[in-house]
């Protein structure tokens, strides 16, 4: 598995429906988005303040979160997707 560093945070993308809310198939050539939303899976330790003091993260592996669009560095780990994020790129946690 990935242990990520410091702030860092291991996130896999929520993979977008190929299917409207009415039944209705996108075909591959439609506008398809980068993924903003996914599931974390791992999370660092935290980051050290000037004064040595250690900040903890906010999230937690098991987190839904929300996270800037064209963030994070994408990697391929045993087959799956991930993209690893500074945690000040995560925006919200959705509850």
């Amino acid at each position: 598995m990935l242990k990520p560093l410091a702030s860092h945070v291991v996130v896999e993308p929520v993979v977008q429906e190929e299917k409207t809310a009415s039944g209705i198939f996108l075909p591959d050539t439609a506008s398809k988005e980068k993924p903003q939303q996914g599931k974390v899976i791992a999370v660092g330790i935290g980051k050290y303040t000037e004064n040595g003091t250690l900040v903890k993260p906010e999230v937690k592996a098991g987190d839904e979160v929300v996270f800037a669009k064209y963030s994070g560095t994408p990697i391929k780990h045993e087959g799956k997707e991930y993209l690893i994020l500074e945690e000040r790129d995560i925006l919200a946690v959705v509850e």
